[in-house]
């Protein structure tokens, strides 16, 4: 059945449709499959995403049509459609009237992402409308107040070096507790990797008492605050608020310090949303566990990493793993950079939509995948700041000289990048950056052919 009479209007006006308050507008790289028309097709995934179906019903009437997802551009050369859908379509709280990603998720890659005349369609990006951005939760804490503990200015505080205990799985809760200790005397974050929960070999309440005595010896050799961010993920919201009212109980006078990690990707909206509420006080640290699922460029289907990011920020994410934009070993490019501005900024741009946050608080870049201290200098070169959270693992504990000197070395070299000094000049003076080089030989060739000539020579 062609629905494009119904479900298709080349006439409207993007710039008419975002003035009018109305709508979120989506734009997807689609393509139909083969015997089928570009127009139709598009016309049937509007259908699906909204008021239609694959027939027409009797229960339509005049109301329902009033509120139909519109295709109102389409480029098939580009393989481009938009998508106009009314905000009236999408779920609303019925103890608050807040507006929920769940909802905004079954609409837009819901049912129409297993359509039969669909070959591929991905979400690549979407623009909220005031009228409904300011029903979303947003976040209630970022890297601000992460400054603020380790007693930084509030504004421009620069880099949280951290890391991700590593092996992620296999330790027992005093070697774990120990490793969270050694980085700490250099580092400033832990976090606590997204396997790790309530291992038989590894019970939670064991390992995180002894994570927050360590927390404590570490302050006190240094006399600098430290940052835990301990996995609260789990299937049961109750479950997850047992698991996070024990850490705030355990480490007590250090609860500021504790940020609460949760697998939005795998674990869904619902888990996001019952940290944000439940515990608007912590740093809520979005981890994407399995998203590249649906976000990797070799998928086709479901929506990009620059989607899942804006999410995050709308229902409430503290910070959200962002890649290193090619820095490191995950996916990446260096435009990926657009997810972290759309993080961070009041107004950004994104492939499609410039978004207006109207005053919604930032969540924080959290760079981590196989980051070390080489790799610094020229991720914050692209980025164009050093204001985020990184969490190197084999770049702290494939240090050579053990997770102390190599969580050194990445605020050594975060020094030298702000100070604009080549790393090798820099690291002549810094023997845990010198060392990074002999650590890491393959990266130092490729970014730096002559370090030898002064890294060595100095040490």
């Amino acid at each position: 059945m062609d629905q494009a009479g119904r479900y298709l209007n080349l006439d409207l006006r993007e710039a008419d449709l975002i003035a009018g308050n109305g709508h979120v507008l989506c734009a997807y790289r689609m393509k139909p499959k083969a015997g089928h028309g570009y127009a139709a097709t598009a016309a049937h995934f509007a259908a699906e995403s909204s008021t239609g179906t694959n027939v027409e019903v009797c229960t339509t009437d005049d109301f329902t049509r009033g509120v139909d997802a519109l295709v109102y551009e389409i480029d098939e050369a580009r393989e481009l459609t938009k998508i106009a859908y009314p905000i009236a379509l999408f779920d609303r709280n019925i103890t608050d009237g807040r507006a929920m990603v769940a909802s905004f998720l079954t609409l837009t890659v819901g049912n129409n992402q297993g359509m039969g005349d669909v070959e591929y369609a991905k979400l690549h990006d979407f623009y909220v409308p005031p009228a409904l951005l300011t029903l979303f939760d947003g976040p209630s804490a970022n890297i601000a107040d992460l400054w603020r503990v380790l007693g930084r200015p509030y504004d421009n505080g620069g880099l949280v070096v951290g890391t991700i205990i590593k092996p992620k799985l296999g330790l027992r809760p005093q070697p774990f507790a120990d490793a969270c200790y050694q980085f700490w005397l250099g580092g400033d974050f832990v976090k606590n990797d997204e396997p790790q929960g309530n291992q038989v070999f590894a019970p939670y309440k064991e390992t995180m008492r002894k994570v927050a005595d360590a927390m404590r010896r570490a302050q006190d050799e240094t006399g600098q605050a430290k940052l835990f961010s301990a996995n609260i993920t789990a299937d049961d919201p109750w479950e997850m608020v047992a698991r996070a009212e024990f850490l705030l109980e355990t480490f007590a006078e250090n609860s500021r310090h504790l940020a609460f990690l949760v697998d939005g990707y795998v674990a869904g909206p619902a888990a996001v949303t019952t940290a944000r509420r439940r515990f608007p006080n912590q740093f809520l640290h979005y981890h994407r566990a399995g998203h590249g699922a649906v976000t990797s460029p070799q998928s086709k289907r479901g929506y990009t990493a620059f989607v899942l990011a804006k999410l995050a920020r709308l229902q409430g994410a503290s910070g959200i793993h962002t890649g290193t934009m090619s820095f490191g070993k995950m996916e990446g490019d260096l435009a990926d950079r657009a997810i972290a501005f759309m993080l961070e900024r009041d107004v950004a741009d994104g492939p499609h939509y410039r978004q207006h946050w109207l005053g919604i608080k930032s969540t924080t870049p959290i760079i981590s995948g196989g980051m070390n201290a080489l790799r610094m200098p020229a991720f914050f070169d692209n980025l164009g700041h050093g204001n985020v959270i990184n969490t190197c693992g084999g770049g702290v504990f494939g240090h050579m000289d053990g997770p102390v000197a190599g969580a050194r070395s990445l605020r050594q070299a975060y020094d030298a990048w702000k100070a604009g000094i080549d790393l090798p000049r820099y690291a002549a003076d810094f023997p845990e950056l010198a060392r990074a080089f002999d650590s890491f030989p393959e990266d130092a060739d490729r970014l730096y052919p002559d370090w030898r000539k002064t890294v060595r020579r100095a040490a």
